[in-house]
Formats: C-alpha cells, sequence, structure tokens
C-alpha cells in the first residue's frame, strides 16, 4: 500500500536558518522550543509561510525537524562547532534534508 506524502516543506530563508543556528547555539528558553514544537521554533525564528501556503508544521519544515521523544537536542557547543558545516552543506534556500545535525 502506497503512502500519500504531503507537500515539501518551503524553502527556508538564508537568514531565518542563521537566526535558528544562533538561537540554538545560545538561548536554553529557543532550544526547549524547538525541542517542544520545531515549527513554533521556527517561526520565532523568522519563518513565514510563502504566499499560498499554510502555515504548518509541513510547510515550514517543523515537521521533519521534530525531535521524537526520548531524542535529545544537540549540545550548544555541538552546533557553534558543526555551524559552518551545517550551512555550507545546505546550499540556499535551506532545505530539510539535514535534521539529523540538530540531534544529539
Amino acid at each position: 500500500m502506497a503512502t500519500k506524502k504531503g507537500p515539501a516543506p518551503a524553502p527556508l530563508d538564508p537568514k531565518v536558518a542563521k537566526k535558528l543556528l544562533d538561537l540554538l547555539s545560545t538561548d536554553n528558553e529557543f532550544r526547549r522550543l524547538f525541542k517542544k514544537d520545531a515549527h513554533a521554533a521556527l517561526v520565532k525564528a523568522g519563518w513565514k509561510a510563502p504566499a499560498g501556503c499554510e502555515s504548518t508544521a509541513e510547510a515550514s519544515g517543523g515537521a521533519c525537524l521534530q525531535l521524537k521523544p526520548g531524542e535529545r537536542i544537540a549540545p550548544k557547543a555541538k552546533i557553534l562547532r558543526e555551524r559552518a558545516k551545517l550551512e555550507g552543506s545546505v546550499p540556499p534556500p535551506f532545505k530539510f534534508d539535514c535534521p539529523a545535525a540538530f540531534k544529539a
């Protein structure tokens, strides 16, 4: 039985991706929000739904970045250390094919 896939997430503006990494590497409250609700964290980092697109976790990429129960977010130091690699490995606009980079 084939499963129906939803639409691909809207690209993430590089400025929002940088803000996301800034907050994940410095702000404990934001990290808690990201762990609980990745979509809400993306919105807080500046993500806006493109015209004609609903502001949903699937559209923002929050669904594929959402940590599962028991998973831990990567330490701030690791995000700082890997930041250049994270930014350099994903050509703009940011796609959501590297959620493992945010996991411990």
